[in-house]
């Protein structure tokens, strides 16, 4: 995942072609994906909308449907805790 859209990725927002830099080219269409920075950070998890293949060919479309962004994990965690003081 290229560095400069890691925030939004993080807030949940869908993977798009243009932007993922590397792919495991044996992901298929359905898995779950890990999405990652440059540097290795977790960004989210997600479902694959393409294979790794096209993930990384493709300049146009989604990619991963996130379901989690890690901000949006780390904000569920505060209010649950805030939720037992």
């Amino acid at each position: 995942m290229q560095t400069d859209v890691s925030d939004a990725i993080k807030a949940g927002g869908d993977v798009f072609a243009k932007h993922v830099a590397r792919a495991n080219h044996d992901l298929r269409p359905g898995e779950e994906a890990i999405v990652t920075d440059e540097q290795g950070l977790l960004l989210g998890v997600g479902a694959a909308v393409l294979s790794g293949r096209e993930m990384c060919a493709f300049k146009r479309g989604v990619a991963v449907n996130l379901r989690k962004g890690v901000s949006e994990v780390a904000e569920a965690i505060e209010q649950d805790e805030e939720s037992y003081e």
